[in-house]
This record gives structure tokens, sequence and C-alpha cells, in this order.
């Protein structure tokens, strides 16, 4: 696909009156997005497959370092509950940019408080705790994107 075809595909969308059209071929995705009637603003996203890349494909750590350490982290962390994210999203850990983190390691939590914020389709849910216990370790960033099941936070439930 060259640029004149996706230049008239863009006019087509915008002409036709749909709010988001998906393309996707062998080597392009697009995504087209039309804002609504007051508007006759169009947003493309053009993203090129890598040709010949393994789908999946994630370098792997230097195997003595990552052999030396994941049995002791498992051994370890197995003895914690682990806390992962019910939904895909952005997680904050804060409530807004100018406040404190809703938890820090070592902090002692309960049923029902809140442990971070997560932010899906522009809905802000928060996540609270379904267990008891003392924070051991965060396992993600502020600001980071989350997927479904991910674990977040290492609780000591003694």
């Amino acid at each position: 696909m060259d640029l004149k075809d996706i230049q008239n595909l863009i006019k087509f969308v915008a002409k036709s009156g749909a709010s988001e059209v998906k393309l996707e071929t062998d080597d392009v995705k697009i995504t087209i997005k039309t804002g609504g009637d007051e508007k006759a603003e169009t947003t493309t996203y053009v993203q090129q497959i890598p040709v010949g890349a393994p789908v999946g494909h994630v370098p792997a750590a230097p195997a003595p370092m990552a052999a030396a350490v994941a049995p002791e982290a498992a051994e370890e962390d197995s003895k914690y509950i682990t806390i992962k994210s019910p939904i895909i999203g952005t997680l904050y850990r804060k409530p807004s940019p100018d406040k404190p983190v809703f938890v820090e390691v070592g902090q002692t939590i309960k049923e029902g408080d809140v442990l971070c914020i997560i932010e899906a389709m522009k809905l802000f849910n928060e996540i609270e705790s379904e267990i008891s216990g003392k924070i051991v370790k965060v396992l993600v960033d502020d600001s980071s994107p989350v997927e479904f099941d991910q674990p977040l936070f290492l609780v000591d439930p003694s």
C-alpha cells in the first residue's frame, strides 16, 4: 500500500461519515479516526509490521545472570501473595500528580484499601486490596501500562 492509496482511503473515510476504520494487511496496520460533526479533523496511525522478525520474539536475558537470580527470587517470593491487575490499562500509584502514593513498601494494608488506580478507556478504576498484610514489593512503575493478570504487588499476609 503506497501513500496515494492511504490518502485516498483517508478521504473516503472522511466523506463516508464513519468515526473509525481499521485496516490490516500483511505488512501494514492502519487506523483512521475522524472527529465528530463539529470537527473535520482526521487522525491516522500507520504502523509497519517488521518483515522477517518472528512474532512474539523477546530477547532473553543473559543466561548466567538469569540462572543465578531466578531460583533465589522464586523461593523468596513463594511465601507472598501476588496482587494482579484485574484489567488492561495504565497504572497510577497516586490519586493525582501532587499527592503521595497510595501504598509504599513496608506499609500495612487491610481488605478494601485502595492500592492504585488503573485507567482504562478514560475511566479511572480504583484497585482495592482483597487481602490484609504488608506490602513487600511494588512490581510496576507509576504511569506504566499493565496487562490483565500482570503482577502488581507482593504482600506478606502474616
